[in-house]
């Protein structure tokens, strides 16, 4: 029987495998992406200098009253709209995708072509 821990286990070791051959930059950041069973959350990243430039999740203020539930498909859409509009306002319109090792299904694909949707280009 496959438990909790164990999947986790797992998606932790295919998102260092995946960290190694991705980096953010200054001219084109990281889009990290993490999933709970309630929230999404995405980040911006620059791991050159070390810091995020923006980040978005269905805990901000403006999107909790719009969602409702986050952990859903309808939530990582506005989660994508919300870091791609944030992100242009910084003057981003590139980033390299970090799905942080979940399967690029469901909510992390809703939420990457909600990104892209809004502006944002990977």
């Amino acid at each position: 029987m496959i438990t909790k821990g164990d999947k986790n286990k797992a998606r932790l070791k295919r998102h260092l495998r995946v960290r190694k051959k991705i980096n953010g930059t200054t001219a084109r950041p990281r889009l990290s992406v993490f999933r709970s069973s309630k929230h999404m959350y995405a980040q911006l990243i620059d791991d050159v200098n070390g810091v995020t430039i923006a980040a978005a999740s269905t805990l901000d203020k403006e999107l909790v009253e719009a969602i409702g539930n986050g952990g859903n498909v309808e939530a990582a859409k506005k989660v994508g709209e919300a870091i791609a509009t944030r992100a242009k306002a910084k003057g981003v319109t590139e980033v390299v995708f970090d799905r942080g090792g979940y399967l690029y299904h469901g909510r992390i694909q809703a939420l990457a072509d909600a990104a892209r949707e809004a502006g944002l280009e990977f």
